[in-house]
């Protein structure tokens, strides 16, 4: 006759069932369940590290653009014909073209064009500037920028918006400022 003792030990999985030693099942359980989850942080890994060599690409109008002929902008208007696409108003006076950001000097915000007042008034903050650019009210502490303007090979109006041209800085009686007309 078989001892208590004997049947317990006699029975596999008992000790485990116990809170005693670990069962060879359970073990590679446990094993499989270490090697699931450690492979899914290196694979969430590689793939943070994938997105970040790929970062998102925003779409940004060229730079350097054509802006028609200087007969089609009319003498002491505004165009905004541009404003929306490349963020440029190409103005004409008696003397020459010239081509202004669309962003306040303040913020950053976009001033608008208000015919009837004959300034460009930024929403934000109320800056306001005459149609040449110059700041005359609101926080806006300098004037508008200019671009580079000149004439294409073909007669049309080229705009470079990496050049910038700053009144303070005595950069509008440079030559590439304005065309002259």
């Amino acid at each position: 006759m078989a001892k208590t003792g004997d049947a317990a030990a006699a029975s596999p999985g008992s000790r485990a069932e116990s809170g005693g030693d670990m069962t060879r099942r359970s073990f590679l359980s446990t094993l499989a369940v270490a090697w699931i989850a450690f492979t899914g942080i290196v694979l969430g890994s590689v793939a943070g590290l994938v997105r970040f060599l790929f970062p998102n690409v925003l779409f940004e109008p060229p730079q350097t653009f054509r802006a028609g002929f200087v007969n089609e902008y009319t003498v002491g208007e505004v165009s905004t014909r541009w404003k929306e696409q490349f963020g440029v108003w190409i103005i004409r006076d008696e003397e020459s073209v010239y081509a202004l950001s669309t962003v306040c000097t303040h913020l950053g915000c976009t001033p608008n064009w208000l015919e009837a007042d004959g300034k460009f008034k930024c929403p934000c903050h109320g800056s306001g500037f005459r149609i040449t650019g110059i700041n005359f009210e609101g926080p806006a502490p300098r004037p508008l920028e200019r671009y580079s303007i000149s004439l294409g090979d073909d007669g049309q109006i080229m705009v470079d918006k990496t050049r910038k041209y700053q009144w303070e800085k005595g950069e509008w009686n440079d030559p590439s400022s304005f065309l002259a007309v």
